[in-house]
């Protein structure tokens, strides 16, 4: 593999099958490439060692967890100079309910991702976490009704 991020067929194809099964043995894997299990085995964990892929953890429902709230949250910085972006990402980082951060360009400096257990949790996640975030100046919320896809990445295809 290449350290441009290029993957070659072969990589893409482990990416794709570990992106719905990551618990494969790496004997199946192999199979399902086209490979013998000693260079699946080496490519994978190239991948590993290389950092694309990062590790391995079980997903959960957020539903049957009763976590089926979502909220966007642009949020609005009174100061961006590098001490005060660095001090917010920190910050986000602490508060568990916040899924993803996102620095944007725009009206508004972030874009939050937000998870509780519905509206009740989320204005007291909203008072008593984001809204305390270093150097928020202002936020505005946008509820989800329905989740049309959510995934994990997907591998891009390999080029050439």
């Amino acid at each position: 593999m290449q350290s441009t991020g290029i993957l070659d067929r072969f990589d893409a194809k482990i990416l794709d099958v570990l992106a719905v099964d990551g618990r494969i043995s790496v004997t199946a894997l192999a199979e399902r490439i086209g490979l013998s299990k000693s260079p699946t085995q080496a490519r994978l964990r190239k991948l590993e060692s290389d950092g694309v892929i990062r590790g391995y953890r079980a997903l959960f429902d957020p539903i049957a967890l009763g976590r089926d709230h979502v909220s966007f949250v642009e949020v609005k910085l009174s100061d961006t100079r590098e001490s005060a972006l660095r001090d917010f990402n920190e910050a986000v980082l602490a508060v568990p309910q916040i899924e993803q951060c996102h620095m944007i360009a725009g009206a508004y400096d972030y874009l939050l991702k937000v998870r509780t257990y519905g509206m009740t949790d989320y204005r007291a996640v909203l008072a008593s976490f984001i809204s305390t975030l270093p150097n928020v100046s202002g936020t505005s919320t946008y509820v989800a009704m329905q989740a049309v896809k959510e995934e994990g990445v997907s591998p891009v295809p390999p080029q050439g």
